[in-house]
């Protein structure tokens, strides 16, 4: 969400004319997160003054979109708090900004909840059980492109910056979820559209409820488990230490079963996905502080903290029956 390409008044006020959602009335880039450029928009119409988010991808494909616009289209249709994708007049969600492809979405009410508690947890635990519920008749498909064929990808990449103790973590960590995918139990895991990215800095509160699940664009199919433990990776855990928290844990995994119990393949897996989770970030984190790419409001986050939660995870399992 760093501004790599920077996006004129006339272009933004073009695309919302061709969207007949108004005139431009402002235009502010916003700084947060790496991986596209974001916009503020606010328009106005006859009916008044509306906000939105532009996003302009800079990795993803024009192939590639469909499915993460789609599914947000989707799940908007099934109930779920999510950004819906604006469509022109032939009906497409996927348009052309400055050459780059791009999207432009309501913007959500509230704000992010940086300190949750338990109540908070729960109540993202049982929107991320209907999100995977309603997603089973989704009917494209598209892989996690951070999943383990990216962590393989990744790692050799990435080795040459770490210091030997990393670098052997980073190794054994990689074997052991190759391992584990080779297993039955990982094959009888349920899959569907995830998420793969609801962090605290992802979900939307107004009032203390819970009012959206946004950013969708590491989305793809893989195991819900996998998304469940990438939440738990941020929702409960203690920042500074990377600690599990247990409370607010048990209180997301609680409020996730009333809507869709766990499987005993994912109970037995739940340890195993915490790692995955904590992996996926770890290395992503490290691709994109040793490997930044310039923009001109890049931030890249810490590697250290996911680096800290992973070996959190291995030197303390968390069980599914302690929750």
């Amino acid at each position: 969400m760093a501004v790599f390409t920077e996006v004129s008044e006339d272009e933004a006020g073009a695309l919302l004319r061709q969207l007949k959602l108004g005139e431009l009335r402002s235009l502010r880039g916003i700084q947060s997160g790496i991986e596209n450029t974001n916009y503020f928009v606010t328009a106005e119409d006859m009916f008044g003054r509306r906000e939105y988010v532009l996003t302009l991808f800079e990795r993803l494909t024009f192939e590639q979109l469909p499915f993460y616009l789609h599914l947000m289209k989707h799940l908007a249709q099934h109930g779920i708090p999510v950004p819906d994708p604006a469509a022109d007049a032939n009906g497409d969600i996927l348009h052309t900004v400055c050459g780059r492809p791009a999207a432009l979405v309501n913007k959500l009410e509230g704000s992010h909840e940086l300190a949750p508690g338990p109540d908070h947890c729960a109540q993202v635990g049982a929107m991320l059980a209907r999100m995977h519920l309603a997603g089973r008749d989704y009917n494209r498909r598209q892989p996690n492109l951070r999943g383990l064929a990216w962590w393989n990808e990744t790692v050799p990449v990435v080795l040459p910056f770490l210091e030997p103790a990393q670098a052997a973590l980073l190794r054994g960590e990689l074997a052991f979820q190759n391992h584990v995918a080779a297993g039955s139990a990982y094959g009888a895991l349920p899959r569907g559209p995830v998420h793969a990215d609801l962090f605290r800095d992802n979900v939307m509160f107004r009032d203390g409820r819970l009012s959206g699940f946004f950013d969708f664009y590491f989305a793809g199919v893989d195991s819900w488990l996998f998304d469940l433990a990438v939440c738990l990776n941020d929702w409960a855990v203690d920042l500074p230490t990377g600690a599990h928290d247990p409370v607010r844990a048990g209180a997301f995994v609680a409020a996730y079963q009333s809507v869709r119990p766990l499987t005993a393949a994912e109970r037995q897996l739940l340890p195993a996905m915490l790692r995955a989770g904590a992996l996926r970030f770890w290395l992503s984190r490290l691709w994109d502080f040793h490997l930044p790419r310039e923009a001109s409001l890049l931030q890249p986050h810490d590697p250290t903290h996911f680096e800290r939660v992973l070996r959190e995870r291995v030197r303390h399992p968390v069980s599914a029956d302690t929750l």
